[in-house]
């Protein structure tokens, strides 16, 4: 069984300072984690978030697609779990972008409720560095 994660988050900015803030190590870093991330097909990445007696902190990923501004996509694997993350903008005028999220690959719905709970912790983070 494979489970999908599929949000919707608006933003009052630009496509491209939206860009910017999913594509950017130093500013995911200010709204997701520690990363080495490169919006280059093949880059091989992590994210490094703060260990725990059940994790080890670290989430793998590579770069699957770039499409600027419109479309990101890469892999995301933690422990057993290998997902896909797809994030796709849309300008809707009037300084307003919709972000789209999908993570597809869950085994369980534990981890598709984790994920949806993160994310949208993550994007409150995000709205933050947009105001900057």
């Amino acid at each position: 069984m494979s489970l999908t994660l599929s949000m919707d988050f608006p933003f009052r900015t630009s496509i491209e300072k939206l860009w910017l803030a999913i594509t950017d190590s130093n500013q995911l870093a200010k709204w997701i984690t520690e990363n080495d991330f490169k919006p280059v097909v093949g880059h091989r990445f992590q994210f490094r978030h703060e260990p725990s007696e059940w994790w080890d902190g670290i989430v793998e990923g590579e770069v699957l697609i770039v499409d600027e501004p419109n479309l990101l996509s890469y892999t995301w694997a933690t422990g057993e779990e290998r997902h896909t993350v797809t994030l796709t903008l849309q300008d809707l005028g009037g300084g307003k972008v919709n972000l789209h999220l999908e993570q597809i690959g869950f085994s369980n719905v534990h981890g598709l409720e984790g994920a949806k709970h993160g994310w949208s912790e993550w994007v409150g983070e995000l709205e933050k560095v947009l105001a900057e």
